[in-house]
Protein backbone atom coordinates (compact mmCIF):
# COMPACT_ATOMS: atom_id res chain seq x y z
CA UNK A 1 0.00 0.00 0.00
CA UNK A 2 1.38 3.43 -0.96
CA UNK A 3 2.26 5.71 1.93
CA UNK A 4 0.59 9.11 2.12
CA UNK A 5 2.75 12.08 1.17
CA UNK A 6 4.00 13.97 4.25
CA UNK A 7 1.83 17.03 3.56
CA UNK A 8 -1.34 14.89 3.49
CA UNK A 9 -0.40 13.24 6.79
CA UNK A 10 0.10 16.70 8.25
CA UNK A 11 -3.25 17.79 6.81
CA UNK A 12 -4.93 14.91 8.66
CA UNK A 13 -3.18 16.02 11.85
CA UNK A 14 -4.41 19.59 11.38
CA UNK A 15 -7.96 18.29 10.93
CA UNK A 16 -7.65 16.29 14.17
CA UNK A 17 -6.40 19.30 16.11
CA UNK A 18 -9.32 21.38 14.83
CA UNK A 19 -11.90 18.63 15.47
CA UNK A 20 -10.63 18.18 19.05
CA UNK A 21 -10.69 21.98 19.56
CA UNK A 22 -6.98 22.14 20.28
CA UNK A 23 -7.13 24.77 17.57
CA UNK A 24 -10.45 26.61 17.81
CA UNK A 25 -12.10 28.86 15.19
CA UNK A 26 -10.28 32.18 15.07
CA UNK A 27 -7.04 30.79 16.56
CA UNK A 28 -3.79 31.71 14.89
CA UNK A 29 -1.65 28.71 13.99
CA UNK A 30 1.96 28.48 15.17
CA UNK A 31 4.59 29.53 12.64
CA UNK A 32 5.53 27.12 9.88
CA UNK A 33 8.95 26.73 11.46
CA UNK A 34 7.39 25.75 14.79
CA UNK A 35 4.98 23.27 13.19
CA UNK A 36 7.74 21.78 11.06
CA UNK A 37 10.02 21.30 14.04
CA UNK A 38 7.25 19.71 16.10
CA UNK A 39 6.27 17.25 13.36
CA UNK A 40 9.69 16.63 11.87
CA UNK A 41 8.94 18.05 8.43
CA UNK A 42 10.18 20.97 6.35
CA UNK A 43 8.40 24.30 6.07
CA UNK A 44 7.46 23.52 2.46
CA UNK A 45 5.46 20.49 3.68
CA UNK A 46 3.69 22.69 6.23
CA UNK A 47 2.92 25.26 3.54
CA UNK A 48 1.36 22.64 1.24
CA UNK A 49 -0.79 21.27 4.07
CA UNK A 50 -1.99 24.74 4.99
CA UNK A 51 -2.72 25.69 1.38
CA UNK A 52 -4.86 22.57 0.91
CA UNK A 53 -6.96 23.38 3.99
CA UNK A 54 -7.21 27.03 2.99
CA UNK A 55 -8.56 25.94 -0.40
CA UNK A 56 -11.21 23.89 1.43
CA UNK A 57 -12.24 26.78 3.68
CA UNK A 58 -10.96 25.09 6.88
CA UNK A 59 -8.10 27.52 7.37
CA UNK A 60 -7.73 31.08 6.15
CA UNK A 61 -4.61 33.07 5.38
CA UNK A 62 -4.41 36.73 6.34
CA UNK A 63 -1.81 38.81 4.55
CA UNK A 64 0.94 39.93 6.90
CA UNK A 65 -0.68 38.19 9.88
CA UNK A 66 -0.49 34.43 9.46
CA UNK A 67 -2.79 31.45 9.11
CA UNK A 68 -5.95 31.05 11.19
CA UNK A 69 -8.65 28.46 11.80
CA UNK A 70 -11.63 29.65 9.76
CA UNK A 71 -14.90 30.44 11.47
CA UNK A 72 -17.59 27.87 10.61
CA UNK A 73 -19.83 28.97 7.77
CA UNK A 74 -23.17 27.54 6.76
CA UNK A 75 -22.80 26.33 3.21
CA UNK A 76 -25.52 27.14 0.70
CA UNK A 77 -27.18 24.06 -0.76
CA UNK A 78 -27.22 24.24 -4.56
CA UNK A 79 -29.73 21.74 -5.95
CA UNK A 80 -29.26 20.55 -9.52
CA UNK A 81 -32.63 19.26 -10.66
CA UNK A 82 -34.93 19.36 -13.66
CA UNK A 83 -37.79 19.64 -11.17
CA UNK A 84 -36.72 23.25 -10.57
CA UNK A 85 -37.59 24.18 -14.15
CA UNK A 86 -40.89 25.97 -13.59
CA UNK A 87 -43.01 27.78 -16.18
CA UNK A 88 -42.09 31.45 -16.27
CA UNK A 89 -39.55 31.21 -13.45
CA UNK A 90 -35.85 30.90 -12.79
CA UNK A 91 -34.50 27.53 -11.50
CA UNK A 92 -31.87 29.34 -9.41
CA UNK A 93 -34.38 31.69 -7.83
CA UNK A 94 -36.70 28.76 -7.07
CA UNK A 95 -33.85 26.87 -5.43
CA UNK A 96 -32.86 29.80 -3.23
CA UNK A 97 -36.48 30.43 -2.26
CA UNK A 98 -36.77 26.84 -1.01
CA UNK A 99 -33.83 27.59 1.33
CA UNK A 100 -35.37 30.81 2.60
CA UNK A 101 -32.86 32.94 0.69
CA UNK A 102 -33.26 35.68 -1.86
CA UNK A 103 -31.83 34.52 -5.19
CA UNK A 104 -30.69 37.05 -7.74
CA UNK A 105 -27.98 37.55 -10.33
CA UNK A 106 -25.99 40.05 -12.33
CA UNK A 107 -25.28 39.39 -15.99
CA UNK A 108 -23.63 40.69 -19.13
CA UNK A 109 -24.48 39.55 -22.66
CA UNK A 110 -22.32 39.82 -25.78
CA UNK A 111 -23.99 38.94 -29.10
CA UNK A 112 -22.28 37.52 -32.18
CA UNK A 113 -19.22 36.16 -30.38
CA UNK A 114 -17.19 33.61 -32.40
CA UNK A 115 -17.32 30.22 -30.70
CA UNK A 116 -14.00 28.96 -29.27
CA UNK A 117 -13.05 25.44 -30.31
CA UNK A 118 -14.27 23.71 -27.12
CA UNK A 119 -17.60 25.57 -27.12
CA UNK A 120 -18.13 24.89 -30.83
CA UNK A 121 -17.59 21.18 -30.20
CA UNK A 122 -20.10 21.14 -27.35
CA UNK A 123 -22.73 22.96 -29.46
CA UNK A 124 -22.10 21.00 -32.64
CA UNK A 125 -20.95 24.14 -34.47
CA UNK A 126 -18.00 24.98 -36.66
CA UNK A 127 -15.25 26.86 -34.88
CA UNK A 128 -15.83 30.64 -35.10
CA UNK A 129 -19.58 30.22 -35.72
CA UNK A 130 -21.41 33.03 -33.96
CA UNK A 131 -22.86 32.62 -30.46
CA UNK A 132 -24.57 34.71 -27.82
CA UNK A 133 -22.41 34.66 -24.68
CA UNK A 134 -23.77 35.64 -21.26
CA UNK A 135 -21.74 35.76 -18.06
CA UNK A 136 -23.53 35.50 -14.72
CA UNK A 137 -22.75 36.12 -11.07
CA UNK A 138 -25.44 34.42 -8.97
CA UNK A 139 -26.21 35.83 -5.53
CA UNK A 140 -27.85 34.42 -2.39
CA UNK A 141 -28.97 37.19 -0.06
CA UNK A 142 -26.71 39.53 -1.98
CA UNK A 143 -23.57 37.40 -1.67
CA UNK A 144 -21.97 35.61 -4.67
CA UNK A 145 -22.36 31.82 -4.60
CA UNK A 146 -21.99 30.76 -8.25
CA UNK A 147 -20.57 31.91 -11.57
CA UNK A 148 -21.65 30.84 -15.03
CA UNK A 149 -20.76 31.54 -18.64
CA UNK A 150 -23.52 30.54 -21.06
CA UNK A 151 -23.28 30.12 -24.85
CA UNK A 152 -26.19 29.81 -27.29
CA UNK A 153 -26.00 29.38 -31.08
CA UNK A 154 -26.80 32.74 -32.66
CA UNK A 155 -28.48 31.15 -35.68
CA UNK A 156 -31.01 29.48 -33.35
CA UNK A 157 -32.29 32.62 -31.64
CA UNK A 158 -31.41 35.45 -34.07
CA UNK A 159 -34.43 37.60 -34.90
CA UNK A 160 -36.50 36.22 -31.99
CA UNK A 161 -37.62 37.74 -28.70
CA UNK A 162 -35.19 35.51 -26.76
CA UNK A 163 -31.96 36.38 -28.59
CA UNK A 164 -30.80 38.20 -25.44
CA UNK A 165 -31.21 35.83 -22.45
CA UNK A 166 -31.61 38.73 -20.01
CA UNK A 167 -33.59 41.05 -22.27
CA UNK A 168 -37.14 41.12 -23.65
CA UNK A 169 -40.33 39.58 -22.30
CA UNK A 170 -38.68 36.25 -21.40
CA UNK A 171 -35.68 37.71 -19.56
CA UNK A 172 -34.41 35.50 -16.76
CA UNK A 173 -36.89 32.69 -17.43
CA UNK A 174 -34.22 30.02 -17.85
CA UNK A 175 -33.15 28.09 -20.94
CA UNK A 176 -36.05 25.61 -20.98
CA UNK A 177 -38.78 28.26 -20.79
CA UNK A 178 -37.07 30.63 -23.21
CA UNK A 179 -36.57 27.95 -25.85
CA UNK A 180 -40.18 26.88 -25.49
CA UNK A 181 -41.17 30.45 -26.43
CA UNK A 182 -39.71 29.91 -29.92
CA UNK A 183 -41.07 26.39 -30.34
CA UNK A 184 -37.95 24.49 -29.26
CA UNK A 185 -38.59 21.74 -26.73
CA UNK A 186 -35.66 21.03 -24.43
CA UNK A 187 -35.75 17.33 -23.59
CA UNK A 188 -32.73 16.88 -21.33
CA UNK A 189 -29.46 18.28 -20.07
CA UNK A 190 -26.08 16.66 -19.52
CA UNK A 191 -23.81 17.83 -16.69
CA UNK A 192 -20.18 16.93 -16.14
CA UNK A 193 -18.88 18.09 -12.73
CA UNK A 194 -15.20 18.04 -11.81
CA UNK A 195 -13.13 19.61 -9.02
CA UNK A 196 -10.39 22.15 -9.69
CA UNK A 197 -8.90 25.27 -8.16
CA UNK A 198 -10.34 28.73 -8.72
CA UNK A 199 -8.65 31.12 -11.11
CA UNK A 200 -7.57 34.50 -9.79
CA UNK A 201 -10.57 36.17 -11.45
CA UNK A 202 -13.04 33.58 -10.10
CA UNK A 203 -11.64 33.91 -6.58
CA UNK A 204 -12.00 37.69 -6.73
CA UNK A 205 -15.61 37.52 -7.93
CA UNK A 206 -16.62 34.87 -5.39
CA UNK A 207 -14.74 36.38 -2.45
CA UNK A 208 -12.74 33.21 -1.78
CA UNK A 209 -9.05 32.43 -1.39
CA UNK A 210 -7.01 32.31 -4.58
CA UNK A 211 -6.68 28.69 -5.75
CA UNK A 212 -9.53 27.57 -3.45
CA UNK A 213 -11.40 24.45 -4.49
CA UNK A 214 -14.41 24.83 -6.78
CA UNK A 215 -16.66 22.46 -8.68
CA UNK A 216 -16.66 23.19 -12.40
CA UNK A 217 -19.82 21.90 -14.10
CA UNK A 218 -20.00 21.68 -17.89
CA UNK A 219 -23.70 21.68 -18.71
CA UNK A 220 -25.37 21.32 -22.10
CA UNK A 221 -29.10 21.48 -22.87
CA UNK A 222 -30.45 19.44 -25.82
CA UNK A 223 -33.66 19.77 -27.82
CA UNK A 224 -35.94 16.82 -28.44
CA UNK A 225 -34.33 16.69 -31.91
CA UNK A 226 -30.94 16.08 -30.30
CA UNK A 227 -29.51 19.51 -31.06
CA UNK A 228 -27.44 21.26 -28.36
CA UNK A 229 -29.21 24.58 -27.73
CA UNK A 230 -27.08 25.96 -24.89
CA UNK A 231 -23.90 25.09 -23.06
CA UNK A 232 -22.47 26.63 -19.93
CA UNK A 233 -19.48 26.51 -17.61
CA UNK A 234 -20.73 26.77 -14.03
CA UNK A 235 -18.35 27.41 -11.14
CA UNK A 236 -19.46 26.64 -7.56
CA UNK A 237 -17.08 27.35 -4.62
CA UNK A 238 -16.66 24.29 -2.38
CA UNK A 239 -16.19 26.31 0.81
CA UNK A 240 -19.44 28.24 0.31
CA UNK A 241 -21.77 25.70 -1.31
CA UNK A 242 -22.66 22.05 -1.34
CA UNK A 243 -24.03 20.57 -4.55
CA UNK A 244 -26.95 18.14 -4.39
CA UNK A 245 -28.39 16.33 -7.40
CA UNK A 246 -32.14 15.69 -7.29
CA UNK A 247 -33.09 12.89 -9.70
CA UNK A 248 -36.78 12.60 -10.68
CA UNK A 249 -38.10 9.06 -11.05
CA UNK A 250 -40.73 8.58 -13.72
CA UNK A 251 -43.31 5.90 -12.93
Amino acid sequence: MLEQPPYLRLTDEFRRLIAERVWAPGDRLPSRAQIGQEHGVGENVVRRAQELLISQGILEGRAGSGTYVAEPRQRVRVVRSSAREQPGGSPFRAGMKSLGRQGDWESRTDAKVPAPADIAARLGLAEEDLCVRTTYEFLANGKPVQLSTSWEPYDLTAGTLIVLPEGGPHAGAGVVNRMAAIGVTVSHAVEQPEPRTATTEEASLLGIQKAALVTHIRRTYYSDQGRPVETADIVVPTALCEIVYEIPINR
